[in-house]
């Protein structure tokens, strides 16, 4: 038997998240561990039941969605959170992310999205739509300093050709196998790739990448 997803659901609205979860339990190889009423208890329950997957709402009591996520990321790093939000403000797309979020949904999107991206996080990957990809570009593209100077600040060996290829393969929100048929190469050789872009930009995740590259002037708007 294929073992399943564990996730916990965080949202202060009660009808949003019991629907969430009802639509996510007809999933098989979903399990719904816990949900939360506000961030602190989503807090408390992630360090207890430690789930694969936490679905955050962005605006919550107690503490934030994004203060969540920052804790959550910090403590138990296996844990992956997909923040579920009404709001596409770029402060908000800006802040989840930078404070761990592998994912951000609207809660506009169909609940296959949702499915689609808990399967992404779960496998390490991110679960960025390129539109929001694009936010985050254009927003730290105008507070960042020239090229040159970050790449000489940095301390971060520059990337081959082909491993910018594929970083902007990410910023796409393109799968492995999305990549290797892209630019006519093996999974195998897109992970490697992967592995040399990680350790190069010491980063641990498709989305940390992802920061990274828009950092250091990398991805652009048109990537």
């Amino acid at each position: 038997m294929t073992e399943k997803i564990r996730i916990l659901i965080a949202d202060d609205h009660a009808i949003l998240r019991q629907g969430t979860i009802a639509l996510l339990r007809k999933e098989q190889d979903l399990e719904i561990i816990g949900d939360a009423s506000n961030g602190q208890e989503a807090i408390d329950l992630a360090h207890r039941l430690k789930p694969d997957v936490v679905v955050m709402d962005v605006r919550m009591p107690e503490v934030s969605g994004v203060e969540a996520t920052r804790q959550i990321s910090s403590d138990l790093r296996d844990v992956r959170i997909i923040i579920l939000s009404a709001h596409d403000d770029d402060q908000y797309i800006y802040s989840a992310i930078e404070a761990g979020a592998s994912g951000y949904l609207l809660k506009s999107a169909p609940i296959n999205e949702l499915i689609n991206a808990i399967h992404q996080v779960y496998q390490g990957e991110a679960s960025l739509d390129p539109a929001i990809t694009a936010k985050l570009i254009r927003r730290m593209s105008k507070s960042r300093k020239g090229v040159a100077d970050i790449d000489e600040e940095s301390g971060v060996e520059k990337l081959t050709s082909r491993e910018l290829e594929v970083l902007r393969s990410l910023a796409e929100g393109l799968s492995n196998k999305a990549i290797a048929e892209k630019l006519f190469i093996s999974e195998r050789t897109v992970q490697a790739h992967l592995t040399n872009i990680y350790s190069k930009l010491q980063v641990s995740s498709r989305t940390g990448a992802i920061l990274a590259g828009i950092k250091l002037g990398w991805l652009t708007v048109e990537s």
